[in-house]
């Protein structure tokens, strides 16, 4: 084999080995912008705005994700889901949300006895997620997001049982 005919088969070897490369970088960044988004929704019987054993998780509650540019605060993504008989819902957005404030609201509870939202801003309801592959989240892929509960109108007469049993004494009147 000449000198010429071995520096051509290495250059198209080389060619051949850095093209499949490419596409698997390719393939890489694509799923980088793919998150799935897990979470659940429940009955705050206690409404103290954290899960007791008490609670109950709901079946049909809508959620919705709201992402808003940092800058001006417009719009940029929705995207509703529902939740299933356990009261966790699942979601798929693509796309990079680095330069975006996302959070998860609630929308509507399938149990009109259990459907209020608090409405003072910081007792706002929501949970904020992070959809970028750009934050140093080890997990590309799946994103978990805290619990959001729709509150009753008058806390159950269990709940100050409940709360004795973790030792803490809410600012909740019963």
């Amino acid at each position: 084999m000449t000198s010429k005919a071995f520096f051509f088969s290495f250059f198209v070897v080389s060619f051949v080995c850095l093209s499949s490369l490419a596409g698997f970088s390719a393939a890489d960044a694509d799923d980088l912008d793919r998150f799935q988004i897990q979470g659940s929704v429940y009955c705050d019987t206690c409404r103290v705005q954290f899960v007791t054993r008490l609670s109950k998780f709901l079946e049909g509650a809508k959620v919705k994700l709201e992402c808003r540019s940092r800058t001006n605060g417009t719009l940029a993504l929705t995207k509703e889901a529902v939740t299933d008989k356990t009261g966790s819902y699942k979601m798929e957005v693509t796309g990079d949300h680095e330069e975006e404030v996302c959070e998860l609201v609630l929308v509507q509870s399938p149990d009109s006895g259990c459907s209020d939202v608090s409405k003072d801003a910081y007792l706002r309801n929501a949970a904020k997620i992070s959809l970028t592959a750009n934050d140093g989240i080890v997990s590309h892929e799946t994103r978990i997001v805290n619990p959001l509960g729709f509150m009753v109108k008058t806390p159950s007469a269990d709940c100050p049982a409940a709360f004795k049993e973790l030792g803490i004494v809410p600012d909740v009147t019963f």
